[in-house]
This record gives structure tokens, C-alpha cells and sequence, in this order.
């Protein structure tokens, strides 16, 4: 199983970027899939997720308006759009898959280490 992450970099605030995703040795379609991240000294955060059975998206409130999930199953592959960038969007963001739709669809988003997670990927958002 891998999951790559991809786009990320240094961005000004009230710019935009689109973090990729790359999906492997799993039925992709199958999994709810979704994007984290942790900030220096912070805790991981759920901020965006797409489920598996009807594609419907959940965002943490921190993000909600300003970034948009998508998945593209014929290519594996789930993208994170980020637009109006704020210095406190600085993180290492992960993409994560998991088989069970509850976990985006109920409360906060939360997936468990058993899920399958990418090795992350920094976002720098300067003010």
C-alpha cells in the first residue's frame, strides 16, 4: 500500500495550492479517503474528507469555504484545492484511506493508525 502526496510548498497568505494525492495496492474505491494535517506542536487534525459510497465531503470547520476535496477514482488518486491561505494553515498534511465511511461522516473526522497514511508533505504559508 502507498499513498503520495505531492504539491505542497511555500505559498504567500490569500494565495492557493492543490495537494495530490497518489492511491496503491488497495481497491481505491472502496475507501473513504482524506487529508490531515499537524502543525509544529499541535495535534493531528481531520480537516477533509470524501467517502467511498456517495463522494460526499466533510471539512473541520477551520477549513470549511476555503478548501475543496475531490477524488478521481479511475486515477487512484484524491486532490486537495486550498484557497485564501493562511499563515495558520502551515503544516505537514497527510492523505489517509480508511474502509469505513462513519469515519468522515460523524462528528470529527478521525482515522486510526491502522488506516493506511502517506509520509506527508510540508505547506508553508508566509504572511
Amino acid at each position: 500500500v502507498q499513498l503520495v502526496e505531492s504539491g505542497g510548498g511555500l505559498v504567500q497568505a490569500g494565495g492557493s495550492l492543490t495537494l495530490s494525492c497518489a492511491a496503491s495496492g488497495f481497491r481505491f474505491e472502496g475507501y473513504a479517503m482524506a487529508w490531515f494535517r499537524q502543525a509544529p506542536g499541535k495535534e493531528r487534525e481531520g480537516i477533509s474528507c470524501i467517502t467511498s459510497d456517495d463522494g460526499s465531503t466533510h471539512y473541520a470547520d477551520s477549513v470549511k469555504g476555503r478548501f475543496a476535496i475531490t477524488r478521481r477514482n479511475s486515477d487512484h488518486a484524491v486532490f486537495l484545492r486550498m484557497n485564501s491561505l493562511k499563515p495558520e494553515d502551515t503544516a505537514v498534511y497527510y492523505c489517509a484511506a480508511t474502509l469505513y465511511d462513519s469515519s468522515c461522516k460523524y462528528g470529527p473526522i478521525r482515522f486510526v493508525p491502522s488506516d493506511y497514511w502517506g509520509q506527508g508533505i510540508q505547506v508553508t504559508v508566509s504572511a
